[in-house]
């Protein structure tokens, strides 16, 4: 049961119907989070139109993006697991980049053998950024540095703490399936 009153579809403002229609069938997330925010429809709009963009390096973010789409995926599913997010895992954004069994081995040890060295950093960095902000210390940002150039890593922290911070949203207003990832 959500805990903020979702709004009839018909009665929802152009771009929120759109979203709601415009779902696969049983995506019944995306319709409940369409219908969440009609109280302030712009908000969802302007979000989605910022972030959705820097996942796969178009529109807006097109030339400015400067990490490879799939690591941002990556990223994204391990932290739709670490948050219990089942719709958000169950989601492929980077279809295209990104095979199947390499989207379920990110919540492997090691993940998949197919993840470069920046995949296996990103990914570390945004379990620990999703489990212990408080533990990513000096040490941590060297190491990220190697392999990230400063724009890079500012991209990096920014997409992490969106998948997590939107991610937990959902999850406290009861928009999503909710497991536990233990």
């Amino acid at each position: 049961m959500s805990r903020v009153t979702l709004i009839e579809p018909v009665e929802l403002p152009p771009y929120l119907r759109e979203l709601h229609d415009g779902a696969r069938d049983g995506d019944w997330s995306t319709q409940h989070v369409a219908r969440a925010f009609a109280a302030q429809p712009q908000l969802l709009e302007d979000y989605l139109g910022f972030y959705y963009p820097w996942g796969s390096n178009v529109g807006s973010a097109e030339g400015a993006a400067r990490l490879e789409p799939r690591l941002k995926e990556l990223v994204r599913l391990r932290i739709a697991t670490l948050n219990g997010c089942v719709t958000c895992k169950a989601a492929r954004l980077q279809q295209d980049t990104l095979r199947e069994d390499e989207a379920q081995a990110v919540d492997h040890l090691g993940g998949a053998p197919t993840y470069s060295a920046r995949e296996q950093a990103a990914i570390a960095f945004g379990e620990k950024m999703a489990l212990d902000h408080h533990a990513i210390g000096d040490a941590d940002i060297r190491a990220l540095r190697e392999l990230f150039d400063e724009a890079e890593l500012l991209e990096l922290m920014m997409m992490a703490g969106q998948f997590i911070g939107f991610g937990r949203m959902l999850a406290i207003l009861q928009l999503e399936v909710v497991s536990c990832p233990i």
